[in-house]
């Protein structure tokens, strides 16, 4: 039996079929009419955007196996986190978990990183950052504040997957353009539809994905970008100092994650070149990626995870450029405090404004009622502001340096 063949319409998506009167393809849903030979250029350039895309075979770079006396391994009993330290390194808490139960562990099938971006924050620095951060929260629990607990933020080399490839790409847009005027007393409207094609190519190179599952991707996206130029072949010399994560999050399974942001970049590019149309929709985007590449690589990152009731909030800067998030918590008892404060501060002020009413120079009265007034505007504005943060047991904060 052969096959039937059904078309769109580049307008509203209904069947078009060719009309055997106008000699036109037409719509019978909008009445979209169009030359044959302009709808079949149409079809075949929405066929191939549309035509299945191979997968991407991505290849290890100059990836080997680590092998190197000098290092040693430490596994967190609590969160399973493995981290590499050079074995004159005393680690006695999880960066990840802030568990103290770090074990020595035997170093196995570990891959010798291919780049690194050193360390230009020292602990001076973030531990500043951070005071800065925690500065002007006064429902901050005093235990976030305390040296000693500063003084346990940890810098570690978090481990990313580079990738590189090219892509080939093909679009298909529609889009219109509208005019309009008016003759004596009746306005028009025209439209003009158009079938707009772009095809190009794009080189992409390192594109990051961490391989840590234990760190939130929101979170290490949040700190990004990382600056390349001080992209450095990787040695020894730079874990001095430092911890290294061994990634737990494969270049496989982050594969997808990199596909959606090369497909995303592509999508972006490609739309910015479509300019000078009243509307424009896309129909058709095809991104066929080739040439793929993994690189392995160790990016700095300061950390410090506190346990905070069942909760445990952390603190992540980029040990490069500075850019930093947290996650804050409050303090119920310095809460309750401030809230029975302000509750009474509010009972005063009613009293006082009762207290105005009854008064018989008129000139004190509206002098106490405005203060009053003043007074309790004030604290209707903290309250709001406090139930705010009250309803939110975490108070995330971003700050870009």
């Amino acid at each position: 039996m052969a096959d039937v063949l059904a078309y769109k319409c580049p307008n509203c998506g209904a069947p078009i079929n060719f009309d055997s009167t106008s000699q036109m393809m037409k719509c019978s849903s909008c009445g979209t009419e169009m030359d044959t030979a302009a709808f079949q250029a149409y079809d075949a350039a929405l066929r191939q955007a549309e035509a299945p895309q191979d997968e991407v075979v991505w290849k290890d770079g100059d990836i080997s196996l680590w092998k190197d006396d000098s290092i040693s391994a430490l596994m967190c009993k609590s969160c399973g986190g493995e981290i590499v330290v050079e074995k004159t390194t005393v680690a006695t808490e999880c960066p990840y978990c802030g568990n103290a139960a770090v074990a020595p562990k035997q170093v196995s099938d570990m891959l010798r990183p291919d780049f690194v971006i050193p360390f230009k924050l020292d602990k001076n620095a973030a531990k500043a950052a951070l005071k800065k951060f925690y500065n002007g929260k006064p429902l901050l629990p005093k235990y976030f504040k305390d040296d000693e607990r500063i003084n346990k933020i940890i810098g570690v080399y978090v481990p990313f997957w580079l990738y590189d490839c090219d892509t080939a790409n093909n679009a298909v847009y529609s889009a219109t353009k509208t005019s309009s005027w008016t003759a004596g007393k009746t306005h028009y409207t025209k439209t003009d539809y158009y079938m707009v094609k772009r095809s190009g190519s794009m080189r992409f190179e390192k594109i990051p994905a961490d391989g840590l599952e234990k760190m939130d991707d929101a979170v290490m996206d949040a700190i990004e970008p990382f600056d390349y130029k001080d992209l450095t072949d990787f040695s020894m010399a730079y874990l001095s100092g430092y911890l290294a994560d061994k990634y737990d999050v494969t270049a496989e399974a982050n594969q997808p994650r990199i596909d959606k942001r090369v497909r995303r970049s592509v999508e972006t590019a490609l739309r910015a070149t479509v300019q000078g149309y009243s509307s424009v929709s896309t129909k058709a985007l095809n991104v066929r990626m080739h040439n793929g590449q993994v690189h392995y690589a160790l990016f700095p990152v300061w950390i410090l995870n506190t346990h905070w009731g069942d909760e445990l909030y952390s603190f992540v800067m980029n040990g490069q450029t500075g850019k930093l998030v947290g996650d804050l918590p409050i303090d119920k008892k310095k809460a309750g405090i401030i809230g029975g404060i302000v509750l009474v501060a509010v009972m005063a002020i009613l009293v006082a404004v009762g207290f105005a009413a009854s008064l018989s120079s008129g000139v004190m009265s509206a002098i106490v009622v405005v203060a009053a007034i003043g007074s309790l505007v004030t604290a209707l504005t903290f309250i709001k502001v406090f139930s705010k943060k009250k309803h939110s047991k975490k108070m995330r904060e971003q700050v870009s340096k």
